[in-house]
């Protein structure tokens, strides 16, 4: 298994979106700074309140010129019905036999049991920034943000108080 580590590229990869279309990672490297989240499973508690809270942000995020990928092992399917119910209003990428972990070095969570919540933020030339792991959902969209605004240069707005 890969760890990315500070300044790395994003790893090249090609995975199907929610729309069952092929979306390569050089597709997204167009400049602006990118926010890849990785979530264990479509419709669960944690989950949820991670993507809706990244889907209540995403105006932050575009205002700042970045987008937001969210990827776990669920089925193209399963993103499409996940997608369609939060309404959300970026691509989530279906990583069904763990390739797109292993290449960002994405651990298990929970003794192993779960697969792990992390984030990375890249800049506009696809080097890696920051990364951050935690269980908890909470806390991935208000450091996501803070690190995408300190790219960008302006102060975060995001309250703290998630």
């Amino acid at each position: 298994m890969n760890t990315l580590n500070t300044g790395d590229l994003l790893p090249d990869f090609t995975a199907m979106d929610q729309d069952d279309r092929p979306l390569k990672s050089k597709d997204l490297l167009d400049g602006r700074p990118l926010v890849i989240y990785f979530y264990p499973k479509n419709f669960t508690p944690g989950c949820t309140r991670e993507a809706c809270g990244f889907r209540d942000q995403y105006e932050d995020f575009a205002q700042a010129g970045a987008r937001v990928v969210g990827i776990s092992g669920d089925s193209s399917q399963s993103h499409k019905r996940f997608s369609q119910r939060y309404e959300l209003p970026f691509t989530l990428l279906s990583d069904t036999q763990g390739k797109l972990r292993r290449a960002f070095g994405v651990k298990k969570a929970a003794f192993g049991l779960l697969p792990g919540r992390e984030t990375f933020i890249f800049d506009g030339n696809g080097r890696l920034i920051r990364q951050f792991s935690s269980l908890a959902s909470d806390g991935h969209i208000r450091v996501a943000l803070k690190e995408i605004k300190k790219l960008v240069g302006s102060t975060p707005s995001y309250s703290d108080s998630i």
